[in-house]
C-alpha cells in the first residue's frame, strides 16, 4: 500500500461583502494557514473567501475554490483549484466539509449555514468576529472564540488534529456547554 502525506485543509468561511475589518482577518488568517502548510478552502468568489485566498496565495499556500455553478471564471483570482458544483448555496455542505476545521470570520446568513452544517457533523468551528447563537436563552459554545487571526489558525489546527485522532463517536458537537 502507498503511504501519502496530504495537506490540511482547512475551511475559511464569510460573506461575500463584508466590512473591511473582516476582509483584513480574514487575508490574515489565509497567511497564517499557507505558512503553516494547510490548503485554504473556500466558496471561490469574493468578500472573505477572496481575502482569504489572497492572504494564502501571498504565503505560497494553496487554495481550493467550491463555487456555486459551474463556470471556472466566477471564482476569485487568488482560487487555484475551481470546483464547481452548479448547487448554489447547497455548496456550502460541500465547502464545510472539504475542511478537518472550519474558520468563520464575520458572515451573513450563508455562513450561518455553513456553521450549522459543520457543527451537526462534528466538524470544529472556530470564530472570528462571527455568529454566536443560544438555545433555551442559553449560549452555545460550541463556536470556538478567537481573539485575533493568530489564535484563530492556531485553534483550528489543533481541533483538526484532535478531530483526525479522536474516534469518530467522540467527535459530535458537543452542543450547550454546562
Amino acid at each position: 500500500m502507498v503511504q501519502t502525506t496530504r495537506p490540511l485543509a482547512i475551511a475559511v468561511i464569510g460573506g461575500g461583502s463584508p466590512p473591511p475589518e473582516a476582509l483584513e482577518l480574514a487575508h490574515q488568517v489565509g497567511r497564517e494557514l499557507a505558512r503553516r502548510g494547510a490548503v485554504v478552502v473556500t466558496g471561490g468568489l469574493g468578500g472573505v473567501m477572496e481575502a482569504a485566498c489572497r492572504g494564502a496565495k501571498e504565503a505560497g499556500g494553496l487554495t481550493v475554490g467550491i463555487i456555486p455553478g459551474s463556470d471556472p471564471a466566477s471564482a476569485n483570482p487568488y482560487v487555484d483549484i475551481v470546483i464547481g458544483t452548479d448547487m448554489s448555496f447547497a455548496r456550502n455542505v460541500i465547502v464545510v466539509k472539504s475542511g478537518r476545521a472550519v474558520i468563520a470570520v464575520d458572515g451573513a446568513y450563508g455562513t450561518l449555514s455553513e456553521i450549522a452544517h459543520a457543527l451537526g457533523e462534528g466538524i470544529p468551528v472556530v470564530g472570528l468576529g462571527t455568529w454566536s447563537f443560544g438555545v433555551n436563552g442559553r449560549l452555545d459554545r460550541a463556536i470556538i472564540q478567537a481573539a485575533d487571526p493568530v489564535d484563530a489558525v492556531e485553534k483550528a489546527i489543533a481541533a483538526a488534529r484532535r478531530r483526525d485522532e479522536a474516534p469518530a463517536a467522540r467527535v459530535r458537537a458537543p452542543g450547550l456547554a454546562q
